[in-house]
């Protein structure tokens, strides 16, 4: 298994129906906080993405892009009466023409992708923002927050949207889960944010981290970067 495999699965990462609401909800509301009026705007690697209307009744067209097939199958069927809402492929996404968008947010994927998979993921959302476009890419994981912090962050959005006990046989669900052995074994991507910085710099973007991490994690990073 790979990460795109598990998100592809029936995995136990969100503990019940009000998590998940609350989680995409919550992405959702700040996403559209940046986005103009009439934008067109890409979400990369958007998951299911439960609340993307919200960002499309800002945007004048948002396309949500996801790797994981069932995923996507679940995205087509929800948004389907949508009209300004469109599902695609990575692939989809490669092969559209420059300066295609507005806005770019990816949010919640950077730790998955190793290096160099990230740089030319960079070197392609700046091929394809308008000049002055906007690159979010939200909850970059810094390398001093370990797993214990993840499962605290959780257990306080938790016990705020009323789901702390399923948060908590969540938690153990998770333990014995294939996440922890995926993680064991593939890892995950953290980065000083100084490294980001840089990283995004050398693919063009003037970059500024935002005040506060799109989401429930504090303790992780978002930043904006122009084109």
């Amino acid at each position: 298994m790979d990460w795109i495999s598990f998100w592809n699965s029936d995995h136990p990462i969100y503990v019940n129906a009000r998590h998940r609401d609350v989680h995409y909800r919550g992405i959702a509301d700040d996403v559209a906080a940046y986005v103009p009026a009439g934008a067109t705007v890409l979400d990369y690697g958007c998951g299911e993405a439960l609340h993307a209307e919200l960002i499309a009744a800002r945007a004048g067209r948002l396309i949500l892009c996801e790797a994981a097939s069932n995923v996507r199958d679940h995205l087509t069927a929800r948004f389907a009466s949508a009209s300004n809402i469109a599902v695609t492929t990575p692939e989809g996404v490669a092969a559209l023409p420059p300066a295609s968008f507005d806005v770019i947010v990816m949010h919640s994927v950077a730790q998955y992708l190793n290096q160099a998979e990230a740089d030319a993921l960079f070197a392609q959302f700046k091929r394809l923002l308008k000049p002055g476009g906007l690159f979010i890419l939200g909850d970059v994981i810094p390398p001093q927050v370990s797993p214990l912090a993840d499962a605290a962050a959780l257990l306080r959005f938790a016990a705020a949207n009323g789901f702390l006990i399923a948060a908590v046989m969540g938690l153990v669900r998770t333990t014995f889960s294939d996440y922890p052995k995926l993680r064991a074994r593939l890892g995950l991507t953290l980065y000083e944010e100084s490294a980001m910085r840089a990283k995004l710099e050398a693919a063009g973007f003037r970059v500024e981290r935002a005040a506060k991490n799109i989401g429930h994690s504090r303790s992780r990073m978002t930043f904006l970067a122009r084109a």
